[in-house]
């Protein structure tokens, strides 16, 4: 185990505070393009400012995406590489009524840290420079090679990730992968992510008449409200299953191993219900599967946003004209975004709804790492080290989507997240924040893991 103090990881953290709250301010929004470049290149000083190498690398439409290379030091292995997954750009802050602190300005009460995106991504990517400097300030200096893969489109689907892999695989070719996150649960436990879900995003349209009309004429003309509420609820019955024909058939069946590894995992409906505020039953108690198989090993299909006709104060006696709808769709192994499209057209056509446009509006393919692989001892082992022998959980995939199936096509790396969230870190929501501790800690455990890779067999 390293010989690198929990004092010293603090006092390197501490110091590098002023940095962090700096990085914080920045508004990268990457829904608006909000300081993306600034932002960019904020993360390269910090690259460089550690004693690295780094670079902004652009492609034509795409954010930029930060570059970065720490050398193993003179007792290091040269021969060993591990790439860090980061994202620097955040979510919107609305609705600003909500928040209890300014949301770009960081600020620190009772041991929590808030700011937009200190959770989801920013606090991890520092984290993890702390843990470099903390071993460059060795007489060996860093166990094994270190890169970054730091981009800003993580918040809207990723679109370019693909294409910088593709065009800098051999700058970005690594042995192993840490991916941006993983949280603690309402027990304390750190749960590690050998993969995520994908995600197919549609939108969907209705119109039924030229203008808005009188709704006494109800009674001989339909509207988009009603057409489009009807063709989605031809999708999930109200046992919560999905009952666009083939569906189910995509899944990939997962292994024996797998199936243990998620049956391990500890789920307390309850602390999710009271974290939540849930007002109805776990959608599971009505389906042939458990909650924690329904996260990991299940698709699902959401309703996530509806909007037709007179949403404001009082009454207006209106047909809407048109109606909209938000639909995500959490994708596991064995399905493809244009898979799905050519199911939900030919399931809405087949249904008398060809009126429905639907549009995909982003996607991303799952991916999930072979729990075989010698990396997920290693990550799982050094996380135990720091968190306790039973404060770690391994989840063969998280219920989350990100931009992982990538970096397993064009690296070829195993792939694991670890991170500083705990359960009320409230990612994408107003007072997002994590805790300082949890924060030391996660310095800890990239320190501890650099040292378990150089150690183990490659």
């Amino acid at each position: 185990m390293s010989q690198i103090s929990t004092e010293e990881i603090k006092r390197i953290s501490d110091k590098n505070m002023a940095r962090f709250y700096d990085y914080l301010r920045l508004e990268s929004v990457s829904a608006q393009g909000r300081q993306i470049n600034q932002t960019a290149e904020a993360v390269q000083s910090f690259i460089e400012n550690t004693g690295g190498e780094a670079k902004v690398l652009a492609l034509e439409g795409a954010h930029p995406v930060v570059y970065g290379f720490f050398a193993a030091g003179p007792s290091g292995d040269a021969e060993k590489t591990l790439l860090f997954y980061d994202h620097y750009d955040v979510q919107p802050e609305d609705p600003l009524d909500e928040w209890n602190t300014v949301p770009f300005e960081p600020t620190e009460k009772d041991g929590l840290l808030y700011a937009r995106g200190v959770s989801d991504n920013k606090a991890n990517f520092v984290a993890r420079i702390n843990a470099i400097e903390a071993y460059k300030n060795t007489e060996g200096g860093l166990p094994v090679n270190v890169k970054f893969f730091v981009e800003g489109e993580e918040e809207i689907g990723s679109p370019h990730v693909n294409d910088y892999l593709e065009v800098y695989a051999d700058l970005f070719a690594a042995d192993v992968c840490i991916w941006e996150s993983s949280s603690k649960d309402s027990e304390e436990r750190l749960k590690i992510s050998a993969g995520v879900k994908g995600i197919a995003y549609y939108e969907a349209r209705v119109k039924s008449a030229d203008i808005d009309m009188h709704s006494s004429l109800a009674a001989i003309a339909d509207n988009s409200a009603w057409r489009l509420v009807q063709a989605l609820a031809s999708m999930r019955n109200v046992n919560n299953e999905i009952t666009v024909d083939g569906f189910y058939d995509m899944m990939t069946a997962p292994t024996d191993l797998e199936k243990r590894v998620a049956n391990r995992i500890p789920f307390d409906p309850e602390a999710s219900k009271q974290t939540y505020g849930l007002k109805h039953p776990l959608i599971t108690d009505q389906l042939p599967y458990t909650p924690e198989e329904a996260l990991v090993f299940y698709p699902t299909l959401t309703i996530s946003g509806l909007l037709s006709g007179y949403t404001g104060p009082g009454a207006k006696t209106i047909l809407p004209r048109q109606a909209m709808a938000k639909i995500d769709v959490r994708l596991v192994p064995g399905y493809e975004p244009d898979k799905v499209t050519e199911l939900l057209r030919k399931h809405l056509d087949s249904n008398g709804f060809e009126d429905v446009a639907l549009e995909l509006i982003t996607s991303v393919m799952p991916f999930r790492t072979n729990l075989e692989d010698p990396f997920v001892e290693i990550v799982i082992d050094s996380a135990k080290k720091v968190y306790g022998e039973d404060k770690v959980v391994l989840e063969p995939n998280s219920a989350g989507t990100g931009p992982m199936y990538g970096f397993g096509k064009y690296l070829n790396v195993p792939i694991l997240g670890s991170g500083t969230e705990w359960e009320k870190s409230g990612a994408h929501a107003p007072n997002e924040n994590i805790r300082l501790a949890d924060f030391y800690q996660g310095v800890e455990h990239m320190v501890v893991l650099l040292d378990r890779f150089k150690n183990s067999e490659k």
